[in-house]
């Protein structure tokens, strides 16, 4: 195996990533050192975090060095394995890179089945998506039965599942997406009791008009003015998550934050912010409650598959221009 077709990162992005910041072109095969293995990779997750590694600063992770394979989750075949707990054949998702294969420390990766399920929705909505909307509300936003959950970005791969396990969990749901189709899918698909076209409506007003006695969880997912109109409605003991911030990920000059924060002292409320790796360790619990819902058909979710490695910029950027239509993945081969 000589053919490897590679994503690095050449340069950092000043605003929208540009195709100029990556190189891509083909290499040998790397060979797994000790404790490796090399992965024949079938999927490539797209997730707007990725664009903040891409930003030399401090973080949860260190960022992407310059010349170094593009970070992202992957899912794939072990074709060559130099660790105990992987064999040749075994099918695995981790954190990987944006490559047709990938080498790196087997430590990085856990087994999954492809009989339970196709390999997309293992990356996805029983993947990193689903472990952060099932603990980001369950636990970060400690969502009880009864209660008012707000969720923006509410259609994509993250907001789409907090949603649903709000209303598997007895809660009344809003949503926040872009455009009429993504507002009729939360309601008429996902089950949500209403959604929010921020792209044609205001969602301070809509909310008022909507839960006039205000929310109890809010999960955040876009950040900004959408975040700043959330916490005009904050009840008594609320609970704001800060998943992410996709409205400013791209922007140069950051702009203030919520000028209503003090809404938090005066509900008594908190805001925090969380990354699902903290949770690692019970993410086989959530697994296993999250396919017994898909099981059951109270949990659905949607994939835009997009294909072709060398087409990792271009698919990239739907990420931010709202192009995608639900968890957003790049089929390599």
């Amino acid at each position: 195996m000589t053919d490897n077709v590679v994503v690095r990162l050449v340069k950092r992005p000043s605003g929208m990533v540009t195709p100029d910041c990556f190189s891509i072109q083909a290499e040998p095969v790397g060979e797994p050192g000790e404790g490796e293995i090399t992965v024949k990779v079938a999927f490539v997750s797209l997730d707007p975090a990725m664009r903040g590694w891409m930003t030399d600063r401090k973080s949860y992770i260190p960022p992407i060095g310059l010349g170094e394979v593009m970070r992202a989750g992957i899912v794939g075949e072990v074709v060559k394995s130099n660790a105990a707990q992987f064999a040749v054949g075994d099918f695995v998702s981790g954190w990987g890179g944006a490559a047709q294969y990938f080498t790196g420390a087997a430590m990085m990766f856990t087994r999954v089945d492809p009989s339970l399920a196709p390999l997309e929705r293992l990356i996805g909505g029983l993947g990193m998506p689903g472990l952060t909307a099932y603990f980001g509300l369950l636990e970060v936003g400690a969502m009880q039965p009864g209660e008012t959950v707000v969720v923006s970005g509410a259609s994509g791969a993250v907001g789409a599942m907090v949603g649903q396990i709000a209303k598997i969990k007895g809660g009344t749901v809003i949503g926040i997406a872009g455009g009429p189709e993504k507002c009729a899918y939360c309601v008429d698909t996902l089950g949500y009791d209403a959604c929010i076209d921020y792209k044609s409506e205001n969602v301070s007003a809509r909310l008022a008009a909507l839960i006039p006695n205000g929310l109890d969880v809010y999960f955040d997912n876009v950040g900004g003015e959408i975040l700043e109109a959330c916490m005009n409605h904050l009840r008594m003991k609320a609970r704001v998550v800060i998943c992410g911030a996709i409205s400013v990920y791209n922007a140069t000059d950051l702009p203030p934050g919520p000028r209503n924060y003090l809404n938090l002292l005066v509900q008594s409320a908190r805001m925090e912010g969380f990354v699902v790796t903290t949770y690692a360790a019970r993410a086989g619990e959530a697994v296993q409650t999250m396919a017994g819902w898909m099981n059951e058909g109270k949990l659905q979710f949607k994939e835009d598959v997009q294909t072709g490695i060398e087409r990792f910029p271009e698919v990239f950027n739907m990420l931010f221009t709202g192009e995608n239509f639900g968890k957003l993945l790049l089929k390599v081969d």
